[in-house]
């Protein structure tokens, strides 16, 4: 990579290619998705969860029953779009940093027979490679966290909106009234110095003129997930024998309690936001 690449978009790619980050989330996180569930159960899986999110978004979407031409930041093995091509018909370019979930995201398209309708770009959602007015609806679902270049990334999605197009999207983010420093474990493991907020977006989106549809809040399922997922990791660490190292696995585990710790004490928020330009 370049020197003129900023550091965290460096340190997010390298993480996401490794071997030990690519194995742990395809095993663990249900092989499609690599976002947030929203759970109504204590049974449910990752994978029905992270299903779940999708759903509820695109039922938010005014497109419905309408071609459309989607573009999703950071897009992992590229599980949103196969959902959207395959249930909407509409056409989904997934533009994500690590080429090695590219890869496996290309090759998963192709096996289910959506890669016509899906092209895969390898990039920074700082900087979209497209033109102006180029998409129906720009959709993105717990990456925006890892830019350190947040209102660049927003700037950028409502340039690429078509006028009256949608964004919907979803991230982990620190609460508007969250103490200074609580969560400064979180920040390292990320290796930035701060989460979006509630507030940040709504203000920030108003600002580039984009209207809010709406924002809900579902900051109990972050908790949940973050705990799932810890769980899940807990009765399963036998699968990732050979394919992830056993640092990754312990520094997972101390991460995830950091995210769990952090909603339970009210410092973190999570939910959809869905803006029109």
């Amino acid at each position: 990579m370049s020197d003129d690449i900023p550091e965290p978009v460096k340190v997010t790619k390298s993480y996401y290619d490794s071997d030990d980050a690519h194995n742990f989330y395809y095993t663990i996180w249900g092989g499609e998705d690599l976002h947030l569930g929203i759970y109504e159960s204590e049974n449910d899986s990752i994978y029905e969860a992270s299903r779940r999110t999708i759903r509820h978004m695109a039922d938010r979407s005014g497109l419905a029953g309408k071609k459309a031409r989607v573009i999703d930041l950071g897009g992992g093995f590229s599980g949103s779009a196969r959902y959207l091509a395959r249930n909407y018909g509409w056409e989904a370019v997934v533009l994500n940093l690590s080429e090695t979930e590219n890869r496996r995201g290309r090759k998963m398209n192709k096996e289910q027979g959506l890669d016509h309708l899906i092209e895969v770009v390898d990039g920074n959602f700082a900087h979209i490679p497209y033109p102006d007015e180029s998409f129906d609806l720009v959709w993105s679902q717990d990456a925006i966290l890892h830019s350190d270049k947040r209102p660049k990334v927003m700037e950028e999605a409502y340039r690429v909106l078509k006028p009256g197009g949608e964004m919907i999207f979803t991230d982990p983010m620190q609460a508007d009234d969250c103490p200074e420093g609580v969560l400064e474990p979180i920040y390292e493991r990320i290796h930035l110095q701060s989460l979006g907020s509630p507030g940040f977006y709504r203000d920030y989106a108003k600002k580039l003129g984009f209207e809010e549809v709406s924002y809900e809040p579902l900051d109990p399922h972050l908790t949940r997930h973050y705990a799932r997922v810890l769980q899940e990791l807990e009765a399963r660490e036998h699968e990732l024998d050979g394919v992830v190292s056993r640092e990754y696995i312990e520094n997972m585990k101390k991460g995830l309690r950091h995210w769990v710790e952090g909603g339970k004490n009210g410092y973190l928020a999570w939910g959809i936001f869905h803006f029109r330009k």
